[in-house]
């Protein structure tokens, strides 16, 4: 009988549940690539991202405005105005990697800086519409769309 009760209270003490072991931190992974900021455009004193979409930007006359916008050019989906205000001239553009890894040989593919620039050459309001497309496809609708106000004085 005793026999019974031991192996009765050793059958219990195997089915008591354990209190967790706390969970062992993994190492940190190093980040395949890290974000690249916008390259700059020559001359650019303001610069507008799409955080900005939607926004109302001052800028005083003789500013040059720069958008930067993460595209995806090497599919073709070109960032390009569709409408700018009278009071804006083009200033250039430039684009680049959005991340170290694109520098590395061999890299293909993937996202890209598209900044488009202006020059506020008068005092006036309107918007900037800037429209991502593959500019072969002029039938098709746009992939994507940005729009920010400037009010230049």
């Amino acid at each position: 009988m005793r026999l019974m009760i031991w192996i009765a209270a050793f059958a219990l003490g195997a089915c008591v549940a354990k209190p967790p072991k706390a969970p062992t931190p993994e190492p940190a992974m190093p980040q395949p690539s890290s974000r690249l900021p916008a390259p700059t455009l020559s001359g650019a004193t303001i610069l507008i991202t799409a955080e900005d979409k939607g926004k109302t930007i001052a800028a005083p006359v003789g500013a040059v405005v720069s958008i930067a916008l993460v595209g995806v050019p090497t599919a073709g989906y070109l960032w390009k105005p569709a409408k700018v205000p009278a009071f804006l001239e083009p200033a250039g553009d430039t684009g680049g990697p959005t991340s170290e890894s694109q520098k590395k040989p061999g890299f293909t593919g993937g996202n890209h800086w598209e900044v488009t620039g202006f020059k506020v050459k008068a005092a006036g309001t309107g918007e900037i519409v800037m429209e991502q497309r593959r500019p072969w496809e002029t039938n098709e609708p746009a992939s994507d769309t940005f729009t920010v106000t400037i009010v230049a004085k």
